[in-house]
């Protein structure tokens, strides 16, 4: 990773890297020089190749998280990245089940106490001593090859403990080509994003910056309003949200109130877009293209992307890195059409799970990721999804899919936002609960919406209890918590 920082320097020391909206910026040479005189600090506390360092960051510190996670890197090290927004307790759950030799913590971090230490940027910096001392301790720094470890992602844990995800630097960098003459996204000289640290997205950000030909502009809160206001202010090119997000710009009708001309690419992941959305976004968004990405932190770099095609609402793409699988309980490909675990494959070296073997035995199998999804792939190979796993609802004979229930929901004009869930019941087992978030404005009536599904859903997938929420329960890659969901759900009326 900092080998990529290190040729971006060479060839363009003076351009901006990364922006905040809060006005700091960091340009490749001073992210260069700031990370190496930090991997010097780092050094001289203890940190040998191998050891993990937490990197504990919130969205206004992304110029710190950035020298740091390559400092870390520099020194041999291997960077766990932690959003600041974590409470203190799963912070501490994280440092001490990868045995974190240390922690960097930005300022307004909540910081645990453990048999780690824990330093601020500042401290660090006030250590790495003049630069003159600095450039002679430089060939102290191991040299870092392909299979060395990078980093640990953890998981947002929504079905249980999060589990550390261990990519190599092979395994990171791969696909990037930092001496091309044309780079990624070459439409944009700033690309947005509102990713938190710790998170897969906010990886591919952080890699987007080191690779992609525009700067990363980083909204340090997510409001509409905010957002579509960079765009119009900046002029920006590129775009990436999750759908949540992209439900939120489009219920404030931004585009009524802001010129959103410039954006020629919408990306959205962690989640499948609704139909809904996906066709509402390119309404707003209409000289962009919306793509959809389907990956997890456990496949990348493999994933599925697809520019949102009305003619195949449903579909997430074809394999645009690594291979897509449809297969059976035994592990073979099914026939398209046929419904099956989802599988991805990287196109280079594997993520593991960091100590955690025997959950990773099932999830990475002979080179292919399990994703936890239940889909199919249609003649053409483009893959859809038909639930989460975990999420699908077996209610007496039958199996709902919530992502169909939601799908339907959002087709209301009253509705917009929902998160379907199973409850359980005393004769079919479970049936079909919702939390809906009303429209702005919007009169909901949950009698009226199992009305409107009536005409599109079969009897057993209409939602029995109807909640209204303010607001969906969110984990920090902005998926719903649906087991915070079907606890509020099953709470007494």
């Amino acid at each position: 990773m900092h080998g990529l920082l290190e040729l971006r320097a060479a060839v363009q020391p003076d351009r901006t890297a990364i922006s905040t909206d809060d006005g700091r910026s960091l340009t490749f040479a001073q992210w260069h020089d700031a990370s190496t005189a930090v991997a010097v600090a780092l050094v001289r506390r203890g940190i040998r190749p191998g050891d993990r360092v937490g990197l504990l960051f919130g969205l206004r510190d992304w110029p710190d998280f950035a020298v740091h996670y390559c400092a870390v890197t520099r020194a041999g090290a291997t960077a766990v990245p932690i959003s600041d927004r974590q409470p203190a307790e799963a912070v501490a759950f994280v440092l001490g089940h990868c045995e974190a030799a240390g922690l960097v913590a930005g300022p307004a971090a909540q910081v645990p106490t453990g048999p780690w230490w824990t330093a601020s940027p500042a401290e660090l910096v006030a250590e790495t001593g003049v630069s003159a001392a600095v450039a002679a301790e430089l060939e102290r720094l191991p040299a870092v090859g392909p299979d060395a470890p990078a980093q640990v992602l953890y998981t947002s844990g929504t079905t249980g403990r999060p589990k550390g995800v261990l990519a190599t630097h092979g395994n990171v960098v791969h696909g990037t080509r930092p001496h091309a003459r044309h780079r990624p996204l070459t439409h944009s000289e700033e690309f947005l994003h509102c990713f938190a640290v710790g998170t897969n997205a906010g990886q591919t950000m952080l890699l987007n910056a080191l690779d992609a030909h525009p700067a990363a502009l980083v909204a340090t809160r997510f409001t509409p309003g905010r957002f579509a206001r960079l765009i119009e202010q900046r002029a920006v090119g590129s775009v990436f949200l999750v759908p949540a997000m992209a439900a939120e710009l489009l219920n404030a009708r931004v585009q009524e109130r802001f010129d959103l001309s410039s954006v020629r690419l919408l990306g959205s992941t962690a989640a499948a877009l609704p139909p809904t959305v996906a066709t509402a976004l390119t309404e707003a968004f209409p000289r962009a293209a919306v793509v959809n990405y389907y990956t997890s932190t456990e496949a990348a770099p493999a994933q599925t992307a697809m520019v949102y095609d009305p003619q195949r609402p449903t579909a997430l793409g074809l394999a645009a890195r690594g291979s897509v699988m449809v297969a059976g309980p035994d592990g073979r490909p099914l026939p398209a059409g046929e419904t099956g675990d989802v599988h991805l494959r990287s196109p280079g070296a594997q993520r593991a799970y960091y100590r955690d073997a025997e959950a990773g035995a099932g999830v990475f199998r002979a080179g292919w990721v399990r994703m936890g999804d239940v889909g199919f792939l249609d003649a053409d190979g483009y893959l859809h999804l038909v639930d989460r796993e975990s999420d699908v609802i077996k209610s007496g004979a039958y199996k709902v899919s919530t992502l169909q229930v939601e799908a339907a929901a959002l087709e209301h004009p009253a509705v917009a936002e929902v998160a379907v869930v199973g409850l359980p019941h005393p004769v079919l087992g479970m049936s079909v609960g919702a939390a809906v978030v009303a429209a702005p404005g919007a009169e909901f009536d949950p009698a009226e919406l199992r009305s409107f599904l009536a005409g599109r859903l079969a009897a057993h997938e209409i939602p029995g209890r109807i909640t209204i929420l303010e607001a969906l329960p969110r984990n920090e890659g902005g998926k719903p918590l649906k087991r915070a969901v079907r606890e509020l759900l099953a709470a007494p009326a």
